[in-house]
């Protein structure tokens, strides 16, 4: 889940609409994994340029942290993530979201066969980016590829290059699982919406603009589901203010 809007406290968005981020960590309803137990993570803006970061092996539900945390950090932009793991481990360092200066990101999703790919990816992270690697997540490869092909000054071209970067590597190695990428990003002032699939079956990601805020989810934060869109497969969105854009991804990519 993301926010950006007016700031509030967390706890508005994790804890009080009836289909929480919370809730849903013990009951996804548009998940392929009902419940998500393998740690979760915050990362939020204020006065300063690089974001906060909390992360926790705990389930998002049973942490006594998170909820104080959610009661008094207040914010006008936000990410909160539940994780359940494709396979790497549960700790810290591999729970979303990823921060490098004043970016964030967090990611649903999977490179298919991605043990098959590890040692391949890592290589293509420059090795001025390499240090800022902490975990083993096929996410955290995704970001700091990102940010080596340009995510700093064309966010949109350098998450076009990176899955295609990606889907060509998977190609040369005749790997047919799917390549799951539905992702968001944020520089502080902007986020940067993903929903792509190799397959045709991307994790979903919904939207909703309020009045003073508008926020981003896997999945919307009332049972009802009223009034939130679902960001179409193959689609980024771009979200200044109270204002969001949505544009397909390149034809490479998608044909």
């Amino acid at each position: 889940m993301a926010y950006q809007g007016d700031p509030v406290y967390l706890e508005s968005l994790l804890f009080e609409p009836d289909h929480s981020l919370i809730h849903q960590s013990l009951s996804a309803r548009k998940s392929e994994v009902t419940v998500n137990a393998d740690g979760f993570g915050l990362g939020w803006y204020d006065e300063r340029e690089e974001p906060g970061l909390y992360h926790e092996i705990l389930p998002a539900w049973s942490d006594c942290n998170l909820k104080s945390l959610a009661r008094h950090i207040k914010s006008g932009l936000f990410f909160a993530h539940v994780r359940a793991s494709t396979g790497t481990a549960t700790n810290r360092s591999n729970c979303h979201p990823f921060g490098y200066k004043n970016w964030l990101f967090m990611h649903n999703g999977q490179i298919g066969d991605y043990e098959a790919l590890r040692w391949h990816l890592d290589r293509l992270i420059p090795e001025y980016l390499y240090n800022e690697r902490r975990g083993a997540t096929d996410s955290e490869v995704i970001f700091l590829l990102m940010v080596a092909n340009g995510l700093e000054t064309d966010p949109e071209d350098a998450i076009s290059k990176t899955i295609k970067q990606i889907l060509v590597l998977m190609d040369s190695k005749n790997i047919t699982e799917p390549f799951r990428f539905t992702a968001v990003l944020s520089n502080g002032k902007e986020l940067f919406a993903v929903r792509f699939s190799s397959d045709e079956h991307a994790p979903s990601l919904y939207c909703k603009a309020f009045e003073k805020h508008i926020v981003i989810g896997s999945e919307p934060l009332e049972l009802s589901g009223e009034g939130w869109t679902l960001i179409p497969e193959g689609y980024m969105a771009r979200i200044a203010g109270q204002q969001y854009i949505t544009q397909p991804l390149p034809h490479f990519l998608t044909e």
